[in-house]
């Protein structure tokens, strides 16, 4: 009966209604920033992949590429209590068929709107009756459309692994959401979900990608599978972890299932319960920011979770961003000579980034660099002259006082980037006045 009501309720919605309805229910889903992989068209079909990666503004007159990034359905079996489209909910409910993804996808991509698909849903039914589904759209797509452009699946746990397996070889990625920190806060706020079943699939992806790569060692002309590897999402501050906790199971993340990138996403407030935070200050933005910028230490500087907390400091601070706050923490080490240290040292100073880094050691091979040399290659002084000399000597006279510094790098402004890659937490829409989205011609 209620199956029945779901499909004569969904056959009265147009095809714009849906995607009204289930466009607005992907936005708080923040794991798509980037392709990661670069696969040109072969000429036979439509659109290619450009490794530089795909931006996610959106723009009534086409003038910004971006993803088309919409849930399959908002039906779902589940209940989690964080979630819009919790199955308690009264929200108005869609799903889209496989040939109506095909053709968004399409009409979107012609009309310059959309460079790739981002698609993750719901549950309908169950966990393989959705993938099956989103299978059946995303090869349409790639083989009777002969879309060749980027495409991103989000995997639902639980599915058949056979699903995720011939999905894998479609997609140019694929995520699994961890949801929540620990397995402690997924069983408080998501009790229909486990553990045991996010990590199963992320595994299976993670052992697709090293089999794959040895595959196409072998043949040269073996499918590739998954090509812009696995991400995963964290929502921050629905449940009471540390920053501690939750960067030391990035960090195993990233070593267990060599992910391209785990996200954070600010929990924010869409339903009544008792068990959700109360946000008077609104989500936590800033904290977000700072577990971004310790995930970046980890992944491109060489820094290990532990070294950036500890039980005994469970939590970034706020007014400083974690590199800063270590170096206060380890002033022994400072200063750091600029024309003699290596390159994982000159990395942990402030205001130095990866490639200020090693543009810092091709440019001493000609000789010693000054800091006006350091200026030009793209060191931000303001930050960097407390903790560097040039040929033994500070900028201006310094003291090495944690205190002193603290006040002096507060005193910096921080842009904080919260649009995060473009998104915010408002959604903008592909279209202000959209007309007919099928044209011909």
């Amino acid at each position: 009966m209620e199956s029945n009501l779901i499909v004569r309720r969904n056959e009265e919605m147009s095809v714009m209604e849906k995607l009204g309805i289930l466009s607005d229910a992907a936005k708080y889903d923040v794991s798509c920033s980037s392709s990661g992989v670069g696969r040109r068209g072969d000429g036979t079909g439509i659109g290619n992949t450009l490794a530089a990666g795909i931006c996610h503004s959106f723009s009534a007159d086409g003038r910004c590429v971006s993803l088309l990034k919409i849930l399959f359905t908002n039906e779902c079996i589940y209940d989690c209590k964080y979630c819009v489209n919790r199955k308690s909910n009264d929200v108005p409910r869609a799903s889209f068929t496989p040939d109506e993804i095909c053709e968004l996808t399409i009409q979107f991509y012609r009309r310059n709107y959309i460079e790739g698909l981002f698609l993750s849903s719901g549950i309908l039914y169950s966990p393989t009756y959705t993938m099956e589904l989103i299978y059946e759209a995303v090869y349409k797509l790639r083989t009777l459309y002969r879309f060749q452009g980027y495409i991103h699946v989000k995997a639902i746990p639980g599915a058949d692994a056979e699903i995720v397996r011939r999905l894998g070889i479609l997609a140019d990625r694929m995520s699994v959401n961890l949801e929540l920190p620990t397995a402690e806060g997924l069983k408080r706020l998501a009790p229909n979900k486990h553990r045991k079943n996010i990590l199963t699939p992320m595994r299976q992806i993670q052992q697709g990608i090293t089999q794959n790569k040895n595959e196409i060692a072998l043949y040269r002309h073996a499918p590739s599978f998954v090509p812009a590897g696995q991400s995963t999402q964290m929502i921050i501050g629905a449940t009471p972890e540390s920053d501690y906790q939750i960067m030391m199971v990035a960090e195993s993340l990233y070593r267990k299932f060599d992910l391209k990138r785990v996200y954070y996403s600010a929990f924010v407030s869409v339903n009544e319960d008792k068990e959700l935070p109360a946000l008077p200050g609104g989500p936590p933005l800033l904290r977000e920011h700072r577990l971004y910028q310790a995930d970046w230490l980890l992944r491109f500087y060489g820094f290990e979770a532990q070294e950036l907390l500890s039980e005994k400091k469970p939590n970034f601070n706020i007014l400083l961003d974690p590199k800063a706050d270590w170096a206060l923490r380890h002033l022994e080490l400072f200063p750091v000579e600029i024309n003699r240290a290596d390159y994982r040292m000159i990395l942990r100073v402030p205001g130095i980034g990866v490639k200020s880094a090693q543009r810092i050691l091709r440019a001493r091979q000609n000789g010693s660099l000054n800091f006006n040399d350091l200026k030009k290659i793209g060191v931000t002084l303001k930050r960097a002259l407390y903790f560097i000399t040039c040929s033994g000597k500070m900028m201006y006279p310094t003291k090495m006082e944690e205190d002193y510094i603290t006040r002096n790098l507060i005193g910096e402004k921080e842009r904080l980037p919260f649009d995060r890659d473009g998104m915010t937490y408002r959604q903008l829409s592909l279209f202000d006045d959209c007309g007919d989205i099928f044209w011909k011609g």
